[in-house]
């Protein structure tokens, strides 16, 4: 949790002062809460379906996806490694889900866990992540997603 509570701040702290004054923690039963986990659901079920089309909106042009032992991605990568089949998800969800709003910037951080297989081998994954949403448009998309060991 730690990196987490270390990322949130270097966020605020390039935000200038009026959106950092505007940081809302949003409760469960909040309307804002509530789309998240439906992004969240989508994200989820899009990776396990192998749904390119539904990750292609939600990913914002200049996402940057970063997880424990690959090679920061671009979208454009990530599309392609997604459709090249070499890795398929069994499983993939997320839990513990925390939403920040700092004006059209959404940053959610919660844990991940992820049953796939790379080839014939078997991977399974138990991470924190963050991942920042952008609004533009009036609609959510994920700008950047980081995962990580827990400590």
């Amino acid at each position: 949790m730690k990196l987490i509570n270390l990322f949130v701040p270097c966020v605020i702290s390039l935000a200038p002062t009026a959106v950092a004054q505007e940081e809302t923690r949003i409760s469960r039963n909040s309307q804002d809460t509530n789309e998240f986990i439906r992004l969240e659901d989508i994200w989820n079920q899009s990776h396990v379906r192998g749904d390119a089309s539904a990750l292609d909106s939600l990913w914002a042009q200049e996402l940057v996806v970063t997880a424990s032992g690959m090679t920061p991605m671009t979208k454009e990568q990530s599309m392609a490694f997604l459709r090249s089949g070499r890795m398929r998800f069994q499983q993939y969800t997320t839990s513990e889900i925390r939403v920040r709003l700092l004006g059209e910037t959404a940053i959610v951080t919660g844990r991940v866990h992820r049953k796939r297989t790379m080839g014939d081998r078997n991977v399974e994954d138990d991470w924190l992540f963050t991942k920042m949403y952008i609004r533009r448009a009036g609609r959510w998309q994920v700008a950047a997603w980081h995962a990580s060991l827990p400590p």
